[in-house]
Order: C-alpha cells, then sequence, then structure tokens
C-alpha cells in the first residue's frame, strides 16, 4: 500500500520520486531554520561503545552563532556495538526519509548498521525516552534510533566504510578485500580482492603472523564519479586504482624513493599509506603517511608536499569545502595530529620546493586546538560541518573533533580562514588583516594562526577512535510519533522507503 501510494504522488505516471528528493518536513525546517543549532555525533570507542550525542547551539538575534552561550551537549543513545574495538564508521547520504543509516565497523570482523533519525526530538509533544545511566547523566533517546543488523563477509578488522550513494556500501578490511554491499536487503554483490605484498627481507611487524608479511586494505577513496577508486594497503609502497564500472584493476602506482624521503620515509620505514580521500571536484586527491601527506593531480604526479612542524604523527585527512563566494573559490586541507591539532593547508599553492624531491611544500595557513584552549591529546577524527544561518547570506563553519581521551569538542572557524585561504593561493593581493604588504610565512607552528573559536567540549568517558556528525533539522508536529502516525506505519514506511532507495540508486 505504502509503495503505491508514493508512486501515484510522484508524478501522476506511477514512476518512483528521484532520491534527492527532500521530505517537506526536512525543507521546512532548513528554508525556516527553526530554533538553534542541533548537531548529531557519533562517536566510536575503543571500549566497544558507540556514543550518540546531541549539541545544541543558540544563535545571536542578528542570524550568528552565538560564541558566548556555550553549547549544550545531550546523550542520545548508547549501543554496545561490538565485542572488540571499533575502528571506523561510515553515514549515508541523505534519502527520501528523515532518516540517515550508520555503519560501524570493528576489530571483530563486523559491520554493524543502524538507522538514526536525522530529526531531534521535540519537546512540545514529549518525544524522547529519558533514561539514567551509570555515568550519572541522562540519556534522551529517540525511540526511531534502532539496530537494523550486521554483516559478516570480512575474516578481518574492518579498516575503512563508505557510502558512495544511499544504496552501496563499501567496506575494506585486514582480508585485503573490498566487499560492496546492497542497502535494499544487505546482500553482498561483490567483493574486490587486493593483492597480497610479498616479503622483501624486511621487518614483518606487529600486524602479521609468525613469518607473514603485513597485508589489509588501509583506506580507499571514490571518485565523485562513482567510476574510479584509490586504494593504499599494508606493506604496499604504492597505491592502486580500481574500475568501479568493471571491478578491474585500473593500474599501480609506486612511491619512488625520492617522494619517501620528502615524506620522511627511509629506507626501513614501512612507506606505506595510511588515508586517503579526493577532494570535493575530484580534480586532486592526497595520501598521508605516518608524519606528512602528499597531495597528487588527475595525471597521479605529486603537486605538493604537506608537513607538520614540529613533525607529528597524523591520524586523519579531510578536505574542507569553503564553497564559492564573492572572493572565489577556496578547498583547503585539513589534518588532525598526535598533538591535538587541526592544521589547514592550501593545496593548491605552490609555496617553496624541497630541496630534495623538488615537489611543492603545501603552506600551512591556519590551526585549531593545540596548546589552545588545553587541547593536547591526540585527534583521532574530525568532522567539518556548514551551517546555513537564519539569515540567507550567512553560514556558520564548524569543526566537531573528537580526541583519543574522549573529549570531544565543537569549534567555528573564522569567516577570516577564506582570506588567508585565497590569500596564499595568490587571488587577492592584501594581506589577512586588510594591510598590504609580503605574504607572512606560515610553515612555523608558532606563526601559524589561529582560526577557530571552541565553542563548548563534552567528556563521554571512553577513548575515542572514530567519530561522525551531521545536523540534525526539526520535524512538523504532524510528523511528530506522538501525533496520530502510530509507530508501526511509521516502521512500515521507513522500510518501504529504504526498498525504494536502494532500487533507485547506483554506485
Amino acid at each position: 500500500m505504502g509503495k503505491r501510494k508514493r508512486a501515484a504522488e510522484g508524478n501522476g505516471l506511477g514512476s518512483k520520486v528521484p532520491s534527492t528528493d527532500i521530505p517537506h518536513a526536512i525543507k521546512k525546517a532548513r528554508q525556516g531554520d527553526r530554533g538553534p543549532v542541533a548537531l548529531q555525533i557519533i562517536a566510536g570507542t575503543y571500549e566497544r561503545v558507540l556514543h550518540g550525542i546531541s549539541a545544541i547551539i543558540p544563535y545571536h538575534q542578528d542570524g550568528e552563532v552565538n560564541i558566548n552561550l556555550g553549547v549544550d551537549f545531550e546523550d542520545t543513545f548508547l549501543f554496545n556495538a561490538h565485542a572488540s574495538a571499533i575502528r571506523c564508521l561510515a553515514l549515508s547520504p541523505a534519502g527520501k526519509s528523515d532518516k540517515v543509516i550508520l555503519a560501524s565497523g570493528s576489530s571483530d570482523q563486523t559491520i554493524n548498521v543502524y538507522h538514526i533519525s536525522a530529526s531531534r526530538p521535540s519537546p512540545k509533544n514529549g518525544r524522547g525516552i529519558k533514561s539514567p545511566s551509570l555515568a550519572g547523566r541522562t540519556t534522551v533517546e529517540n525511540p526511531r534510533n534502532r539496530e537494523l543488523g550486521s554483516l559478516q563477509h570480512h575474516a578481518a578488522s574492518v579498516n575503512a566504510l563508505k557510502f558512495p550513494t544511499r544504496s552501496k556500501l563499501l567496506s575494506a578490511a585486514d582480508d585485503s578485500t573490498i566487499g560492496v554491499a546492497r542497502t535494499r536487503d544487505w546482500t553482498v554483490l561483490s567483493s574486490i580482492k587486493v593483492p597480497i605484498p610479498k616479503a622483501h627481507g624486511r621487518p614483518s611487524g606487529d600486524t602479521a603472523p609468525l613469518g607473514g608479511t603485513p597485508a589489509g586494505v588501509n583506506d580507499f577513496a571514490i571518485h565523485p564519479s562513482m567510476k574510479l577508486m584509490v586504494s593504499v594497503s599494508k606493506g604496499e609502497r604504492c597505491m592502486r586504482l580500481w574500475n568501479l564500472l568493471t571491478g578491474k584493476k585500473a593500474g599501480v602506482l609506486n612511491f619512488d624513493k625520492t617522494l619517501l624521503q620528502a615524506v620522511g620515509e627511509g629506507r626501513w620505514g614501512r612507506g606505506e599509506g595510511f588515508k586517503v580521500e579526493w577532494n570535493s571536484q575530484g580534480e586532486e586527491f592526497v595520501v598521508s603517511f605516518e608524519k606528512a601527506a602528499v597531495v597528487f593531480g588527475l595525471d597521479s604526479k605529486p603537486k605538493g608536499v604537506v608537513r607538520t612542524s614540529p613533525p607529528s604523527k597524523i591520524h586523519q585527512i579531510h578536505y574542507v569545502d569553503l564553497g564559492v563566494d564573492e572572493n572565489g573559490y577556496a578547498n583547503p586541507l585539513a589534518i588532525s595530529t598526535e598533538d591535538g591539532r587541526v592544521i589547514f593547508f592550501a593545496a593548491d599553492f605552490k609555496h617553496t620546493l624541497d630541496p630534495a624531491s623538488q615537489i611543492s611544500i603545501c603552506p600551512a595557513i591556519g590551526q585549531i586546538g593545540g596548546g589552545i584552549e588545553n587541547f593536547g591529546s591526540r585527534i583521532k577524527d574530525f568532522e567539518y560541518l556548514t551551517i546555513q544561518g537564519r539569515q540567507s547570506s550567512g553560514r556558520t563553519r564548524l569543526i566537531v573533533t573528537g580526541s583519543s581521551d574522549g573529549v570531544i569538542g565543537v569549534w567555528k572557524l573564522n569567516f577570516l580562514s577564506n582570506l588567508r585561504i585565497l590569500h596564499a593561493s595568490g587571488q587577492i593581493a592584501d594581506a589577512p588583516n586588510g594591510i598590504n604588504g609580503p605574504k607572512p610565512d606560515w610553515t612555523m607552528s608558532e606563526k601559524i594562526p589561529a582560526i577557530g573559536q571552541l565553542l563548548g567540549k563534552y567528556e563521554i568517558g571512553n577513548r575515542i577512535t572514530c567519530l561522525k556528525a551531521f545536523a540534525l533539522v526539526e520535524l512538523d508536529d504532524d510528523q511528530d510519533m506522538s501525533g496520530s502516525i502510530s509507530r508501526d506505519h511509521l516502521e512500515r514506511k521507513d522500510n518501504t522507503e529504504v526498498m525504494d532507495d536502494g532500487s533507485s540508486d547506483s554506485a
């Protein structure tokens, strides 16, 4: 009945509604911008627990985020998800329902999937169930958050999860396979086998059995066109290109000796890539090593080297899409480090050349954390969010960080960072402070300006390994579960919508 009704309402011809449609409740919430900014933060931990936290950020009367009132944190769910440490998380794109799919991967070889509500409980209608906890904090549970099941098609620790579309989930593990699962019925469609490297007289390390060789996929990144994928693996000083249309290998690009020296990987270094990510335009991608990263172009040639000063281990990398404004386009690279910083680099700007490799060094243009606001613990993961303000012209840029000491921080990026990025890339002539002058040297840590302000932090009591976040929306009153619509009807509707979304998209 639900399918027939939606088909009739689509266009009068019985066709399906496109998967890019946004439900009426979410459209109204985004256009009206009612209430404060509400974020849903999800953290995976070493203690096998999934923490769900909501962060409420109030507005000023002028439509900007009020940085003086702080952030109101509230526990929303607590899942005892796995039998071992959680290593990675993934969130699906928004579909036709007000739910997103959450996937968690662990070293217990399983992938758990959940439905997470994209709307916050409405206090007016009494949504949300308050339950006590041993930590002394009240958890406001959303009844629409529920577990869907688990996938067990891997035979080793799961290292990376990605949703290229709502209908497909890709996963990589230490068994040297990349699995493709369909979210409509959670069937594993295919498994891409990555070659296991051969031992070349190097130490086997702690990731391999006695007499064996380290093996497994560390990370992979899918091109925005959904036709190409790049992967990096353990024990390999190379990256592999894959054709997603055929599932076959498209090429192997070795890291030469000069490149490895530029990133600080010597003769006895591992020389393997740990993280890889494309930018939003698909024009370049970055591969991170232990203490440095390299930006590659579409021709797979290195464009620049990213280094931290002082040298520090890199835990996570993300491109920050600042969008197009009146000053031009900016797409910097952000990395999180062992010393508790998130550093932003101008990946498109050729600053100076490395004397050994003759590769451009990307300049650092700003940072948050570190000694600022007493953030000194390693940042394992972070998420960049753009929130549309109450005024149509204003946008708030937020960074959500998760540290290994169990602290979640919410930061507001200053708009001045746009000017620094554009100035470093040569798109504007004035200095960041509005005074004409020579370009400053921001390659040293003590000279990197702080471009963010800490709005609030929250301790969850467990060591964080991975983190995801998205902006919550407020549903209409007639969409609330406490209204005339029954819970059983909503569950049947959600199940049908997932089926429709899965059949309309393709990876």
